[in-house]
């Protein structure tokens, strides 16, 4: 026997291992549940969550084949049970209908709380009431929303000077990175009322730093979900963890430092000034200080990082997916152009300034198949690939299927996305026409369906509305800036199809673009 073991190879040994924690893990759930032989029926296994580890480079399109087998099934793991789904009905049911059963729960709080502090998109229960009611008020006020699009359009022209100079001089660029210091621009100058200005690359050294450590402490919160170790090494105060809380000081220095100075503002003898103030900061500094003057500098930078985090990364990953569709679908581009001249009543000659400048809430709204384009970019690239709720009590789902008491539940944006029995057989195809109806009017989708801006409860109807404004208005401008060096023939060279964020300069717009593994050349 001896010998026989040393014989076996690694991959061997790998594969048994696998195999006995696949084992250990069912057991695990079996006896957890009482037993194989009850009366509750649990989805059907097809794996364990160390497959994820194996299919990590395509893990969402992995997910989407398992999804074409089974519309709900589990992952076998140790301790709690996973069950993902792509059924609607389900989705419904644990963001809408259950809604008060399902929550972040405390495994979500655990992970994310460093950055996220006790943010709405952290926390449960009344903390979560109270910031969403402050938060639906004001972004539902038409003040918010005039000066949002206001500073989308600018940064979005700011950004579009820079992709044109650069394509008349034949420069590469790194398209991602430039998205991502625009959307961070535009959402800390509504959230803070300051301008970073890291797109223009004249950014103060503190305000550099800021969105430096602030990305990079995004990414470490990422991986604490896939490093079950990650306590210990935070104990230790070792690796990622280490330099996460290196970043978190960075960021929390920052924050603290310019609420103080506005609330320090807004403080009873500069009261007249303070309604002219159309940042988030501000309106929920008056929103939340007590009669005494007292102010909470720690509920203030929680609730105002987590917009800055919703609004960043997810912005800058649907407008470089939408642009780099659109160097794939020229004839899609072209006739988003003609309907944006049309709309905005810009002549052929209009600067992108002007242009711009012209992106009323009005025109936006005539905008239908730009808004068609971008919401079938997100139908198959959401911005949250996929989401989770934890079960605060035991449940059956609308399906027949049993969920206990602290299972996640997931639901997939990407894989619902793909998959024929919501969308047809032309599923996979980018094709915008089929969020409109005859008569080219855009028609919404069932949010339990098309499930890229969340739904139920936890969905803001105002924030939605200035997302849709805010995409819109940042995605026109450059396709102004391209309807101008038209007739170009496009090479398109996708090496790394697995990569979950990617983009491109609209058509025309650049020579060479480097984004990650993709390449996208326009001749």
């Amino acid at each position: 026997m001896a010998t026989a073991i040393t014989e076996c190879t690694p991959s061997f040994l790998a594969a048994a291992g696998l195999a006995v924690l696949a084992i250990c893990s069912y057991l695990a759930v079996v006896l957890r549940r009482g037993g194989v032989a009850g009366a509750k029926r649990y989805p059907p296994a097809v794996g364990t969550v160390f497959h994820q580890v194996y299919h990590l480079r395509r893990l969402h399109d992995y997910y989407t084949d398992l999804f074409r087998e089974h519309m709900t099934f589990r992952l076998l793991s140790p301790g709690r049970g996973q069950i993902y789904t792509s059924d609607p009905a389900v989705v419904e049911h644990i963001l809408k209908t259950n809604f008060s059963n399902y929550g972040k729960g405390e495994s979500n709080y655990e992970n994310t709380s460093d950055l996220f502090g006790d943010g709405i998109f952290a926390v449960d229960g009344d903390k979560w009431k109270q910031q969403r009611k402050i938060a639906s008020y004001d972004f539902s006020t038409r003040a918010l929303r005039d000066f949002s699009g206001g500073v989308f359009n600018k940064n979005a022209a700011k950004l579009a000077h820079i992709v044109s100079d650069n394509a008349a001089a034949k420069q590469p660029m790194d398209f991602q990175a430039l998205l991502m210091k625009a959307t961070m621009d535009s959402i800390f100058t509504i959230a803070f009322g300051l301008d970073l200005n890291t797109l223009s690359g004249a950014a103060a050294d503190e305000g550099s730093r800021f969105a430096a450590a602030f990305d990079d402490a995004s990414e470490f919160i990422l991986l604490r979900f896939v490093n079950a170790f990650w306590k210990v090494a935070r104990f230790l105060n070792v690796g990622a963890e280490a330099a996460l809380r290196h970043r978190i000081k960075v960021v929390d220095e920052f924050a603290y430092k310019h609420i103080r100075a506005r609330a320090d503002e807004m403080s009873v003898g500069k009261a007249h000034d303070a309604e002219s103030k159309c940042d988030l900061l501000s309106r929920f500094i008056q929103a939340t200080t007590s009669e005494s003057g007292e102010v909470d500098y720690k509920y203030l930078r929680d609730i105002i990082m987590n917009i800055v985090i919703a609004g960043k990364d997810t912005t800058a990953g649907a407008l470089a997916w939408f642009l780099y569709m659109m160097c794939k679908h020229p004839e899609v581009q072209e006739k988003i152009s003609e309907e944006a001249r049309e709309a905005a009543d810009a002549g052929e000659t209009a600067s992108i300034d002007d242009f711009s400048q012209s992106l009323t809430d009005e025109a936006l709204n005539k905008m239908h198949y730009l808004h068609a384009a971008l919401t079938e970019t997100l139908r198959l690239y959401p911005s949250v690939p996929l989401d989770n709720k934890e079960c605060f009590s035991d449940d059956v789902l609308p399906n027949g299927f049993s969920v206990g008491k602290g299972d996640m539940v997931f639901y997939a944006p990407y894989a619902m996305g793909r998959m024929e029995r919501l969308w047809g057989e032309d599923a996979q195809a980018f094709r915008p026409e089929r969020w409109l109806d005859e008569h080219g009017v855009f028609q919404p989708e069932s949010p339990f369906k098309f499930t890229a801006f969340q739904a139920g409860p936890r969905i803001w109807k105002g924030v939605r509305v200035q997302a849709d404004e805010g995409l819109r208005g940042s995605a026109a401008p450059f396709l102004r800036a391209g309807s101008a060096r038209q007739g170009r023939q496009r090479e398109l060279q996708d090496h790394d199809h697995a990569l979950h964020q990617a983009g491109s300069p609209s058509h025309g717009c650049g020579e060479m673009i480097v984004l990650g593994h993709i390449h996208i050349q326009i001749q």
